[in-house]
């Protein structure tokens, strides 16, 4: 087991009001299971991604990643955890429009070992990522020289210069045409056969989510199966 959440809640203030918008979630992930969490905007799947990975807060509850309590952890050893442990995708890409598609990708790994010795291992595996995505002639170009689909699979690319265990995906396909879209999954489905990475998708889109092993309904604040 990879992945334990256990009886997350998350509760936001708005003025004298309590807006309850997880209630109570429970769930475990194995090591290269693919996983789908499915539900209507605002339903709070954004907000259970980011807790899973370390990003937020829960107002109450547990998240274990390798039985350890991530929330427990000081900040820096939870960083170090989110750098080499997790990859994240997010709906906005997050490309840095400065840097070239090569630089962009690198940035996660030389955050975590900068070390000359490593420099030259770690281009090498960044170029061997952007063939397998498709990207081997996109890499010394500009975020705004790249289509949609382009720019989220550099995204992709980026999330796995650290070789994670885990990719959380946020509506990976919500800014994409169904072509794009199908190939971004395609994508994320061969990371998670080949690499056994484990994938958790979060989507508005049922019919995406349909593609996972295991796919979940966010309603109301609580899971369904």
């Amino acid at each position: 087991m990879i992945l334990q959440a256990q009886n997350i809640h998350k509760v936001y203030s708005s003025g004298n009001k309590k807006i309850h918008v997880l209630k109570g979630i429970d769930f475990n992930i194995d090591k290269g299971e693919f996983f789908a969490i499915v539900g209507p905007s605002g339903a709070g799947k954004s907000t259970l991604l980011h807790i899973l990975g370390g990003l937020d807060n829960p107002s109450d509850g547990k998240v274990a990643i390798e039985n350890r309590d991530i929330y427990k952890l000081t900040d820096i050893d939870l960083s170090r955890l989110r750098n080499r442990k997790i990859g994240f995708v997010f709906q906005f890409y997050h490309l840095l429009s400065e840097f070239t598609v090569l630089e962009n990708i690198l940035l996660p790994a030389l955050i975590a070992d900068s070390s000359p010795a490593l420099i030259n291992k770690i281009r090498e595996f960044a170029l061997e990522l952007l063939g397998r995505a498709g990207l081997e002639k996109r890499t010394n170009h500009f975020p705004n020289q790249l289509s949609g689909g382009e720019r989220q699979r550099a995204a992709i690319v980026r999330a796995l210069i650290n070789k994670p265990d885990m990719l959380l995906c946020d509506e990976p396909t919500g800014n994409l045409d169904s072509e794009a879209g199908e190939g971004i999954i395609s994508l994320i489905r061969k990371i998670n056969k080949e690499d056994k990475t484990t994938v958790i998708l979060v989507t508005h889109n049922l019919e995406l989510g349909k593609q996972a092993d295991k796919v979940y309904y966010l309603r109301g604040g609580v899971l369904v199966n």
